[in-house]
């Protein structure tokens, strides 16, 4: 019988997995029972610190998956990829979900190659133990979103339009073509047209027979511009024109507004909705508007018009479209090079919370970033509810990279105590980390979740052409396709929403015959 010289030493592991063997089972066992080892201690300290704030004991499990997934990325494990693909044995490729299961399947397989005593191999986990992580996954997905419709996997999620208050038959529609969920955003309409939304979600339910959960968006603290200020003949910002970004949005009725009303050419006006975001802004720091359309960077932090006027920062627009574009008050501002310390719940969000306990299945949860802004959401609403029993969900919305390194942390804390899912807010995230990196980032998002057990919303212009136009673009097709590894897809309003629903309904039946997660269906092919 071969005997295995396994090193105690952690530190050896990456030696191990560079000097591989393709060829040699051995050498592939002896670096499989490393890995192994190294991902069972290291994980097992990691799930030790988290203990204490895990109260569901249904997410223990998950979260040591989690666990041990973390120790795992830690290290490059593409050279023992390459050699385990000889032997036809698992590449690790779909290890999310089950990674200890996932390294003893392989392990057993290598030491009966290596006709090794089974008596002192460790066991081939049986079956149950093997796809217990997926069965978790959608555990956590039927806890969030109910039961899956029409034998469709992923749910699929509108956000409604302020009409839909006074249109019931717009939702029942909505629903009896597909829709799972329906999204309010808090930021807009009124207490009174949420209620009516609601109702009408409610008694669509009752007379179609489907279920159809609520979430309801805190508005969060979004930056935003103020009033803004052309100078005279130029309706458009281009490359090159100046942005003075006030320290606070000047009302239109006031005298020094009417002073602005002869700024010099090129340089436009607005200010920040919240104000205190200019105090830490620096040179050279860059700043987004509306959703990016308009890109400048910071020249000057003590800038004023006049020795009358307020100071405040200057920008240079830096990227903009060869028509330019409309610079306009309300719309969101992002500020990627910046460490803001913003609240995550607002006083209007906190009065909004009151409604959303009462009324919604799912609270979404804008600009969380740390575990401890997630706590205290929790206890918010666990003063609200008052001891009462609740299934309140929460979705948080991942949208910077600061939530992004906070993510295993952000989903211990908000699955170990309420049921959880994770929306990755491409829009905001696309322009926080850079265009290049949403598709990894996303990835990686999508990686993490399945480990944990969570369920994902892929959010942010999904079929957008389709929804305001009736007609879908070839590329929007296959990102609709691309989501059937998330749980959940959510669409945005638009006047051909409804049309939106049927098809991406069509196209992700269609996928899940083909895709599970990461994993190719081979289902037998008919083109040929």
């Amino acid at each position: 019988m071969m005997v295995l010289s396994i090193p105690e030493q952690a530190d050896s592991l990456p030696f191990a997995l560079e000097h591989l063997s393709h060829t040699n089972p051995y050498t592939l066992l002896k670096a499989m029972t490393l890995l192994r080892q190294t991902v069972h201690d290291q994980g097992q300290a990691m799930f030790e610190q988290w203990r204490s704030r895990i109260h569901r004991p249904d997410f223990l499990p998950s979260a040591l998956n989690l666990a041990y997934y973390l120790a795992l990325r830690r290290y490059d494990l593409r050279p023992l990829q390459t050699a385990l693909m000889p032997w036809g044995l698992s590449s690790l490729g779909r290890i999310e979900a089950r990674v200890m299961p996932n390294l003893d399947a392989v392990i057993a397989t290598l030491s009966a190659i290596c006709h090794l005593d089974p008596a002192s191999c460790l066991p081939r986990p049986v079956p149950a133990d093997f796809f217990a992580g997926d069965h978790q996954l959608q555990h956590h997905t039927e806890e969030l979103f109910g039961k899956a419709v029409d034998n469709r996997r992923v749910r699929i999620m509108v956000t409604l339009p302020t009409a839909a208050a006074e249109n019931y038959h717009l939702i029942q529609d909505l629903m009896q073509r597909g829709t799972a969920c329906v999204r309010i955003n808090c930021a807009h309409d009124t207490p009174e047209q949420w209620l009516a939304m609601i109702n009408h979600v409610r008694r669509a339910s009752r007379e179609t027979g489907r279920a159809c959960k609520v979430l309801m968006d805190l508005g969060g603290p979004k930056p935003r511009t103020g009033e803004v200020f052309h100078p005279v003949g130029q309706k458009r910002v281009f490359n090159g024109d100046r942005i003075w970004l006030s320290r606070e949005a000047i009302p239109p009725s006031s005298t020094e507004a009417i002073a602005l009303d002869s700024l010099p050419p090129g340089y436009f006006q607005t200010g920040c909705m919240l104000p205190g975001i200019i105090e830490h802004l620096q040179v050279g720091a860059s700043v987004w508007i509306d959703d990016g359309k308009i890109g400048a960077r910071v020249v000057d932090t003590h800038y004023s018009l006049s020795a009358e006027s307020q100071d405040g920062v200057l920008l240079e627009v830096m990227q903009v479209g060869p028509k330019g574009a409309k610079l306009r008050p309300e719309k969101g501002m992002n500020f990627p090079d910046t460490q803001l310390p913003l609240n995550p719940l607002t006083d209007q969000d906190l009065q909004d919370l009151d409604f959303v306990v009462a009324h919604a299945d799912i609270v979404g949860y804008s600009f969380v970033q740390t575990a401890a802004d997630m706590e205290r959401l929790q206890n918010e609403i666990a003063a609200r509810l008052q001891g009462r029993p609740s299934k309140l969900a929460i979705v948080a919305k991942i949208e910077t990279p600061t939530a992004v390194q906070h993510l295993p942390e952000l989903i211990v804390q908000a699955a170990g105590r309420y049921p959880f899912g994770v929306m990755i807010a491409r829009g905001d995230l696309a322009i926080e980390i850079g265009y290049q990196r949403l598709a990894e980032m996303q990835e990686e998002i999508l990686w993490l979740c399945e480990a944990a057990h969570v369920p994902v919303i892929w959010a942010t212009q999904v079929l957008e052409n389709l929804v305001k136009t009736g007609l879908p673009s070839r590329g929007e097709i296959t990102d609709a396709a691309m989501a059937e590894r998330a749980e959940c897809v959510m669409l945005n309003k638009g006047p051909f929403i409804a049309e939106a629903v049927t098809i991406l309904d069509d196209v992700l039946t269609r996928m899940q015959a083909h895709q599970l997660k990461k994993t190719s269906q081979l289902r037998a092919l008919h083109s040929w």
